[in-house]
């Protein structure tokens, strides 16, 4: 069958659609093969006429039988290897040298058909590279220095982008590369990367990834990576990577695919010889039966059991938006049993967010706050102000801000009074005190591992915030899912302190946790939890731990260090998808398993069936074309999966 390795390694950048020459092609042979096979059984059976009988079948074995010999050919003076494409030629002639020239075309088309039926569904696994491929616009308009030294615009070819260059982008515009906004703001569908179907709201400061439309206004954004180093062609170096690397019940498949067709090509003379000399049969009947066994041995269902069901999977997950380096990667999912998060950034949001307020009036702590707030870049600073923002509450004006590092920040409104926000060490030195609710709030803060600000006006503490990174959306949702596809030890591993762990942990509703941990350490803790482990994070440190796992998983906003340590990556960092693609992984490989149960158990029942001549030409060609159709059936099913 034409899933030999010589096809399979080399990964092909053209969906299968029928827009395809390769697939155009392979379905005008099957159905010429077909018309020939029509042909001859009307010239043999209805009209009696040899010379139609002949024109039908040498039509069927020329469309069906060239292509199958040129791999077979190939494989045999080019790689030096027997495969199955050989075995199902030399069959249909052998059909054909005792008289069963229409059981020879019915083994042919058959087998056509099953090549196309698997032409077809392993392209369409493989079409979202070229799709990946048509997402790169030809170019972009850069805006760069003239000659007078006037700022000009000019078209630039993809290839001679460069970092720093100033893109030019107006609606509707695909965006040539990753780039930062430097002026305006606009709306971006970044459907095609990353799956999320809402547009995204993206200011100056904000990230583009190339691939992705500019919706509505026109920006200028600064390239911050060649194109050939982006986020669309790091996905399409994954995409292409995916196809080339196998599980390992592939990789055993296709290193017996030779041994095993050299033993049926010496088993099927044996076969002649002993139902000829020993049993004393007709060497036409000696000779037909050792051809049926030949049909029936050959593995072709064996040979595409595996692929077939792996690329749909991997197909199914990258459509929604979850891409395999591998299919061992998805067969290593498969068998995990522990899944190991690390915090920031993977189960939170790496990004703080208001979570508390104690005070009499909320809205004068939060306004008093952010009047301070807005004068920082401090993180946190940037939570307050954004709360703020969130709702509806406008900034006191403070003048004369100033900085206190370690301690916090002070001004002055307009009427002279001193405004702070700080820690406890800037409470002491404005001296002022806590009232036991803001006390007790503040400890209370402390303990759930939250960073607290404290607002006050002159020695007077008008409140209380806390600050924290919050997690993701959907977490805890994300982790029932992953329980319910069977994972036993879910499971966070962090640097932050024990309490801070604790609180996200809880939250998350996980029951274990590790703190404190260092990069070292949770490569060590990978290595000593119950296996198989899959890790997922997002960050530089976690990077040895995704390496040292049996699969590690990244989120697509971690750093590119992770990414490309990773066996899977998360392209819209949704941890609710990963349950999905754990329970689509187990549901493939148990495809896989009924899939080479079947086509061993073809092999197993009939071929013994056929050498005692139980079995007839036909019915074995039946039995095996339609086990290998069956089983492409089998792992296309994989394909309609959303996670």
């Amino acid at each position: 069958m034409t899933t030999s390795m010589s096809r399979r390694e080399a990964p092909t950048l053209f969906p299968a659609s029928f827009n395809s020459p390769a697939l155009r092609l392979a379905v005008g042979l099957t159905a010429l093969t077909l018309a020939g096979l029509g042909v001859g059984l009307v010239g043999e059976f209805l009209l009696r006429n040899p010379a139609v009988m002949w024109t039908g079948f040498g039509l069927a074995y020329l469309a069906g039988g060239i292509p199958a010999g040129r791999e077979a050919l190939h494989s045999l003076f080019g790689e030096r290897r027997l495969d199955v494409d050989l075995l199902m030629v030399l069959a249909a002639l052998g059909a054909a040298s005792i008289g069963q020239a229409a059981d020879g075309a019915i083994l042919l088309f058959l087998f056509s058909l099953s090549n196309t039926l698997q032409d077809w569904a392993m392209g369409r696994t493989r079409s979202a590279i070229q799709a990946l491929f048509d997402l790169n616009p030809e170019g972009a308009t850069v805006r760069r220095p003239g000659p007078d030294g006037a700022d000009v615009e000019a078209w630039c070819a993809l290839g001679d982008l460069r970092t720093g260059d100033l893109l030019v982008i107006r609606p509707g515009e695909r965006i040539a590369a990753d780039a930062r906004i430097t002026r305006g703001h606009t709306s971006v569908d970044e459907s095609p990367i990353t799956g999320e179907s809402v547009p995204i709201d993206k200011a100056v400061g904000a990230e583009l990834a190339s691939g992705t439309v500019n919706l509505h206004g026109s920006v200028e954004a600064q390239v911050l990576r060649p194109a050939g180093e982006s986020t669309l062609a790091r996905l399409i170096g994954l995409m292409e990577l995916a196809q080339t690397q196998k599980s390992r019940t592939e990789s055993v498949t296709e290193r017996w695919e030779s041994p095993y067709a050299t033993t049926v090509l010496l088993a099927v003379p044996a076969v002649y010889l002993l139902l000829h000399v020993l049993f004393g049969l007709s060497t036409d009947a000696a000779w037909y039966r050792a051809m049926t066994f030949m049909v029936v041995a050959s593995p072709c269902a064996v040979v595409i059991s595996t692929p077939a069901v792996m690329l749909s999977a991997m197909a199914a997950a990258a459509r929604s938006g979850v891409l395999f380096k591998s299919s061992a990667a998805l067969d290593g999912l498969a068998r995990v049993q522990t899944v190991a998060f690390d915090k920031t950034g993977t189960l939170t949001q790496a990004r703080m967010t208001l979570t508390h307020i104690v005070a009499d009036d909320e809205a004068a702590a939060l306004t008093l706050a952010a009047g301070l707030e807005g004068h920082s870049e401090h993180p946190i600073a940037r939570a307050l102000v954004a709360a703020a923002q969130q709702r509806g509450v406008m900034p006191s004006p403070v003048s004369g801000v100033q900085a206190l590092p370690g301690l916090g920040i002070v001004g002055r409104l307009p009427d002279g009074k001193r405004a702070w926000a700080g820690n406890e060490r800037l409470l002491a030195r404005e001296g002022a005190v806590l009232s036991p609710i803001q006390n007790a709030a503040l400890q209370q803060l402390g303990t759930q591992g939250s960073s607290s600000v404290i607002v006050g006006l002159g020695r007077r503490v008008i409140g209380v915030i806390g600050v924290a990174d919050t997690l993701r959306p959907g977490i805890r949702e994300a982790i029932s899912r992953l329980r319910a596809a069977g994972v036993r030890h879910p499971v966070m591993l962090t640097g932050d302190k024990q309490e801070v762990a604790r609180t996200v942990a809880a939250q998350a509703g996980l029951s274990k946790f590790h703190a404190e941990l260092l990069p070292e350490d949770k490569l060590r803790l990978v290595a000593e939890l119950p296996g198989p482990v899959a890790m997922v994070g997002d960050g530089v440190n976690d990077a040895p731990a995704l390496a040292r796992a049996d699969v590690g998983i990244a989120v697509a906003s971690g750093t590119d260090v992770a990414i490309e340590s990773a066996d899977v990556v998360l392209m819209q960092s949704d941890l609710g998808k990963l349950g999905g693609a754990l329970q689509l992984a187990r549901d493939a490989r148990r495809t896989v398993k009924l899939n080479l149960t079947f086509a061993f158990g073809v092999i197993v029942l009939v071929a013994p069936l056929a050498v005692a001549g139980q079995v007839p030409l036909p019915l074995g060609v039946l039995a095996h074309e339609g086990g290998t159709v069956l089983v492409v059936f089998m792992g296309l099913r994989l394909l309609r999966r959303q996670l």
